[in-house]
Parts: structure tokens; C-alpha cells; sequence
């Protein structure tokens, strides 16, 4: 049991654990009237968090010791699972906020597309770390990997949710560039996906789309209504100065922001807790991010790194698409703020993505401690460490 305690990587056991815990506290603190609006006990949402919460401390415990490297005998059955639930969502879901992207199994509702995250860098980084072999063949190396994930992105995008697709393929792109790729592929690439979009853009702009986008850029030409949300999140941030009007003492999540407890949680944080609050929250999160990449660069095998990448990026992605929202540097997508907003599926998938990160961690302290073979210290198989192709010193 000593031995286990020391290969825990205490940075990523406790920074998400404690994000968690005050994100369950901030979500009472911006729930509580919303809730009794809605008919419900003031602390609803924060028992619903609650439980999602131990869900995800499970889930967490069990990816810390589940041998990551066992994933990739399990990518098939990951990814088909993937696919398995945005297809029930396709067929059997039901819509909420202009989306339809949950289903209900049971008394649990789920949002299939947190899932497709997870497995999507599963699938990516085990994909590509076997073909580091051949990266550089295009055909044989890179393409066949992004149909499969053209397909899910399509599946996501059909709810339509574009936030969480836009958070996938921005994290496909980080594991696919840091794979090892050409840049003449990569800039191929970047071609293919300018053409699909400038295809798809005539058929997914909407007067709804279109709002976000005046709402965002142009928030005081119609405060009443496209800009009303964002003006609301600056008056929040404004009042709240440096240290905050105090914790529950904030007055936007009376009524006049929307989803004080979700995607506009940070609003919340910064009225009440101020500048110092967003500080330390923003701190932690940088934290999870930077300790992913050093532990992605000091990990030995391709698929470790690229996992430990992947799921760093996912949380560093989605910090930005989030913050973008309320500050009104992005339009509003409705994505989470990782770990501090209320959402039952985000949380337990990042509290997984932190288990297994964790496990890299620990498996790249005990192959610190082994002795390795004199041949084979200048041969890691890692693309972001010397004699990789990538992020090479």
C-alpha cells in the first residue's frame, strides 16, 4: 500500500477532487432559487451533482489502477459503444436547450457526446501509436483513423451540438499534429476541413446561430434580447471586483442570468468570490493541463503520450470554449466549465480522464525507478522526446 501511495501523482489525485468538491458547492450556491422556480427542494441540483459526484470518484479510483495500456485491446468495444450511443440518442433520445443530445437509461439521463470525448482520444491515440511506423504515408498513415472520426463528429453535430464537436475535433487535431504527421499532411488536412465546412456552413446557419454570433460581438446593439445573456455575465463579473460580494450573495442567478449553474457558472464565481476566485479556479485548471503534457513528455510508450496529451487537451479546450462564452470572446455554445459546472456526464467522464491520466502518471514513476538496458536508453518510443517527431529538443 506504501509503494501505491508513492507513484500517485498527488497533483492530479487532488487538484480535481478539489475543483469538484467547490464546484458542487458553487452549483447550490447558484441553484438554490432556480430550483425552487422550477418547483423543485432548493438543493436538487446540488444532491443530483452529489451523486454524479460519487458516481465519478469511482469511476476515478477504478481508471487510477486499471492498467491503461489495457485500453487498447478494449478500442473496439469503446468506440463501438461510442457509436452505439449517439445512435440511440439519434433514435430514441429527447431534446433539451435546442439540442437533442441525452437519453434516459433508467432513472439516469445521459449526454452520449461527453463519452464520445474520451473514447475518441482512446481511439486516436491508439490508432496512431501504432502506425508510427508509417506516419508519414498519408494514405496508409493518417487518413483511415479521421473517417471513423468524421463519422462520430457527423453523429454529434446532427443533435445538433456544435460546442461538443468542436471540442472533439479540436482534440483531434492536438493528437493527430502531436502524432507525428507531416506538416504537408497537416496542411492537407486543414484544406479537407475548410472545404467540409464551407459545405456545411449554408446548411447549419440559423437565425438561432446567428443570434449567438450578435449576441457575442454585438451584445449592447440588442441588450433585450441577443446580447442580453452576455451583458448580464459582464454586470456579474463587474460587481464582483476583487474579492467578491461574498459566497451566496450574488444577485444575477436571481433570474437574470440564464444557466447561472451551468456553462455561466463562472459569472457566478466571479461575482461572488471576485477577480481571486476566477484566479484560482482558472490556476487549478492550468494545473490539470500542464501536469497532463509534462507527464505525456516523460511517458515512454506512444500510446501513453498520446492519451496523456489528448485528455489534456480536452480540458484545456474546453476551460477556453467556456470562458470565450461568458467573457464574450467566443459565442455561447452552452459547453461546461470542466469540473465546476453542474452536469452529471461531463463530470463522471473527467473524473474517468483524471483516473486514467493519473495511471500514466504512476505507471511513468515506476519505469523511472527501473533500471533501463543500456541499448535502449536512447531509443524512446515517445514522439514528443528526443528521437520522436514531434515537439523533438
Amino acid at each position: 500500500m506504501l509503494t501505491k501511495l508513492k507513484e500517485f501523482d498527488f497533483t492530479l489525485l487532488i487538484t480535481p477532487l478539489i475543483l469538484s468538491g467547490f464546484g458542487v458547492v458553487m452549483i447550490y450556491s447558484a441553484s438554490m432559487v432556480l430550483a425552487i422556480v422550477e418547483g423543485y427542494e432548493s438543493n436538487h441540483y446540488l444532491l443530483r451533482q452529489l451523486q454524479w459526484f460519487a458516481i465519478g470518484l469511482f469511476g476515478f479510483l477504478f481508471a487510477t489502477f486499471f492498467p491503461y495500456k489495457k485500453y487498447q485491446k478494449l478500442i473496439k468495444l469503446i468506440v463501438l459503444g461510442v457509436i452505439l450511443l449517439l445512435l440511440a440518442v439519434r433514435f430514441f433520445g429527447y431534446s433539451a436547450g435546442n439540442a437533442k443530445s441525452w437519453i434516459n437509461i433508467g432513472p439516469i439521463n445521459l449526454q452520449p457526446s461527453e463519452f464520445a470525448k474520451l473514447g475518441i482520444i482512446m481511439y486516436l491515440a491508439s490508432v496512431y501509436s501504432k502506425k508510427q511506423a508509417y506516419i508519414n504515408n498519408f494514405n496508409r498513415g493518417v487518413l483511415p483513423p479521421l473517417i471513423l472520426t468524421g463519422f462520430i463528429l457527423a453523429l454529434i453535430v446532427a443533435q445538433p451540438d456544435i460546442g461538443t464537436a468542436a471540442i472533439i475535433f479540436l482534440i483531434a487535431c492536438t493528437v493527430i499534429f502531436s502524432s507525428g504527421i507531416r506538416f504537408k499532411h497537416l496542411f492537407i488536412l486543414v484544406a479537407i476541413g475548410l472545404l467540409l465546412l464551407a459545405i456545411a456552413v449554408p446548411n447549419m446557419v440559423t437565425d438561432e446561430r446567428i443570434s449567438r454570433f450578435t449576441g457575442a460581438y454585438a451584445p449592447f446593439e440588442s441588450p433585450h434580447l441577443d446580447g442580453y445573456q452576455l451583458i448580464q455575465s459582464y454586470v456579474a463579473i463587474g460587481v464582483g471586483g476583487v474579492t467578491g460580494e461574498g459566497l451566496g450573495q450574488g444577485v444575477q442567478k436571481l433570474g437574470y442570468l440564464f444557466g447561472p449553474h451551468t456553462d455561466f457558472i463562472m459569472a457566478v464565481i466571479a461575482e461572488e468570490l471576485g477577480f481571486l476566485g476566477v484566479i484560482i479556479v482558472i490556476g487549478a485548471l492550468a494545473i490539470i493541463v500542464l501536469r497532463g503534457i509534462f507527464i505525456s513528455r516523460k511517458c515512454k510508450d506512444s500510446f501513453g503520450a498520446l492519451l496523456a496529451l489528448g485528455i489534456s487537451s480536452m480540458v484545456g479546450i474546453q476551460t477556453f470554449i467556456n470562458l470565450g462564452s461568458a467573457s464574450g470572446i467566443l459565442p455561447i455554445t452552452g459547453v461546461t466549465l470542466p469540473f465546476v459546472s453542474y452536469g452529471g456526464s461531463s463530470l463522471l467522464i473527467l473524473l474517468v480522464s483524471m483516473g486514467v491520466l493519473n495511471n500514466i502518471a504512476m505507471n511513468v514513476k515506476k519505469q523511472e525507478r527501473e533500471p533501463v538496458p543500456a541499448m535502449k536508453q536512447d531509443i524512446p518510443n515517445n514522439p514528443f522526446i528526443k528521437g520522436g517527431t514531434r515537439w523533438s529538443s
